[in-house]
């Protein structure tokens, strides 16, 4: 009987081992049978289009459109960037191109230089803010191939780059040659004391490339050794993140040795890698805050977490983004990379940050994700999901909507350009007689049509093409001259902002003068967030109550 029992167990255990690994071979089997039945599917359903549509179809652009649709179906994070757009990944995880050293975008639907790097061809041969391109080399540039502008405009350091501009105020088109130049991004744009007879340091973070932690490093030297740092500010506004290794540098130079900064988990949450400081903080005792806003994310929010978890330092300014999404680029054959999402991190007190959750989905859409409590080393209590908000809301004040329209209609940026660009003797900022300027302004408007269309001029327009007011004479003229009413009224709403108005100009009339450190130093003149940190890093009782 007893040797029945152990053969039983014998022939038992083998079985049961059998079945159990049975389960994961055709678990792991399965995804990978899967995957293979799709790529079958999916790659016959190419070939059959390519070869049988009735019109041609180009093999390489048709699979990019089955590409994108596919990872449209994850985060918008994760992106495919054929060999055309290699030079953006470069410039990803590089820190580094060869460019001419300026800042391109959309304006207006023309593509314009937005500011110009410090001693690069740019600015050394003569292009200035605000000019269009309208061809580079022999490639006619406008909005509908903007997307190829990095690979038109970056090139191997030493090439030469032919563009064609048109400058505001200048009637005739202007022919530049330029030398292209290895360009390293600059992350740290200000670094100061500020107000300047104080002991508090104003530090403007716009990226997180690899140089970074370096730049904030050199910038608290060399201030330090003019005279000694009390204090720092440092601004994270709109800063949207770069390297997970540069924000973990930027960390060390606030945090004490060994504090944790940051945790990432991928699919595998076994495999946690956890990040700690290694260095002795520059900054180690000095009072902080950290000025953040609703276009501060990913690595801004892996240092402001940090920085808040651990009660180093005072948060300030309205709620961050929400991006706890880490990504890492990947080669593929052919010159083609993809850089696809593969963890969430973690702040020290165990939150994710994340805002949206794309793995669920409404009508097509993410949902949010539920917030949880957490708590920081003094017990103070913060919260997971949906960005992270400041120990401090403090919010800037909210702009008159005629002042939001001119600005998104780029009124502004376009008539220092003009301005600029006109006035050839240059006069400085500080001299300026600011009612001739507010004049020029209004009257630049008038010479451009300008047409501020509030909502009231949209119940106008509806009204006028209803068939009761357009089939009757006497009510479209009433309706016309309600109108003109209304454009009078939207005049005198720009004088009434006149101080508004003369202080974005002044904004970007610095720009044009002193670059992007220009720009910085005179926006925080009046700048509320800023001076609001300044006030509560000056007193004591209210930085550590905040604190506590």
């Amino acid at each position: 009987m007893k040797y029945k029992y152990k053969f039983k167990i014998k022939f038992f255990l083998p079985f049961l081992l059998i079945v159990l690994f049975a389960g994961f071979l055709r678990s792991d089997g399965d995804i990978y049978y899967r995957m293979s039945k799709s790529v079958d599917v999916f790659g016959e359903v190419f070939r059959q289009a390519v070869l049988n549509y009735v019109d041609p179809i180009n093999p390489e652009k048709f699979i990019e459109s089955g590409i994108k649709g596919m990872l449209n179906s994850l985060d918008p994070y994760t992106v495919f960037y054929n060999k055309d757009l290699q030079k953006d990944v470069e410039v990803l995880t590089r820190g580094r191109y060869g460019g001419i050293g300026a800042t391109i975008g959309l304006r207006d639907d023309k593509i314009t230089i937005i500011s110009l790097m410090d001693g690069y061809s740019a600015q050394r041969q003569g292009l200035r803010i605000g000019d269009m391109i309208l061809q580079i080399d022999s490639v006619k540039m406008g909005p509908d191939n903007y997307d190829l502008l990095g690979a038109n405009l970056k090139g191997k350091p030493g090439t030469m780059v032919h563009l064609t501009i048109l400058r505001e105020g200048v009637p005739d088109t202007l022919r530049f040659n330029l030398v292209r130049e290895e360009i390293e991004i600059k992350n740290v744009v200000y670094a100061d004391f500020w107000p300047a007879n104080s002991n508090n340091v104003f530090i403007k973070l716009t990226g997180f490339s690899r140089t970074a932690g370096d730049e904030i490093k050199n910038a608290l030297e060399k201030l330090g050794k003019k005279k000694k740092i009390n204090s720092v500010i440092l601004d994270l506004r709109g800063n949207p993140g770069g390297l997970l290794d540069a924000a973990i540098d930027v960390s060390e130079k606030f945090l004490p040795p060994k504090s944790l900064i940051v945790s990432i988990i991928g699919r595998d949450s076994i495999k946690t890698k956890k990040f700690y400081s290694k260095e002795n903080p520059l900054a180690g005792k000095a009072k902080l805050c950290v000025l953040i806003n609703g276009g501060s994310a990913s690595a801004s929010e892996i240092v402001t977490g940090a920085i808040q978890d651990h009660d180093r330092g005072v948060v300030l300014g309205t709620r961050s983004f929400g991006k706890g999404l880490v990504q890492t680029v990947i080669p593929l054959p052919y010159d083609n990379t993809m850089k696809i999402t593969t963890a969430r991190y973690y702040t020290p007190s165990g939150r994710c940050i994340q805002k949206l959750d794309y793995s669920k989905k409404v009508l097509d859409k993410p949902v949010d994700y539920v917030q949880k409590k957490f708590y920081t080393d003094d017990h103070r209590p913060v919260f997971s999901a949906g960005g992270i908000l400041p120990d401090t809301v403090v919010r800037n004040e909210k702009l008159p909507e005629v002042i939001g329209n001119l600005l998104s209609k780029g009124m502004f940026f376009r008539f220092a350009s003009y301005y600029y660009n006109k006035n050839e003797k240059k006069e400085k900022l500080n001299n300026l007689n600011m009612n001739r300027l507010f004049n020029e302004f209004i009257k630049y408007l008038d010479e451009n049509k300008f047409n501020f269309e509030s909502e009231e001029d949209k119940l106008v327009k509806v009204l006028k093409e209803s068939e009761i007011i357009s089939s009757n004479p006497d009510l479209t003229d009433k309706m016309n001259r309600f109108s003109k009413l209304l454009s009078d009224a939207q005049k005198l709403e720009i004088v009434k902002n006149k101080s508004k108005v003369l202080e974005i100009l002044k904004w970007e009339l610095a720009a044009r003068e002193e670059g992007i450190r220009g720009r910085v130093a005179e926006m925080l003149k009046d700048d509320k967030q800023a001076k609001t940190a300044y006030n509560i890093l000056m007193s004591d009782s209210v930085y550590y109550e905040i604190l506590r």
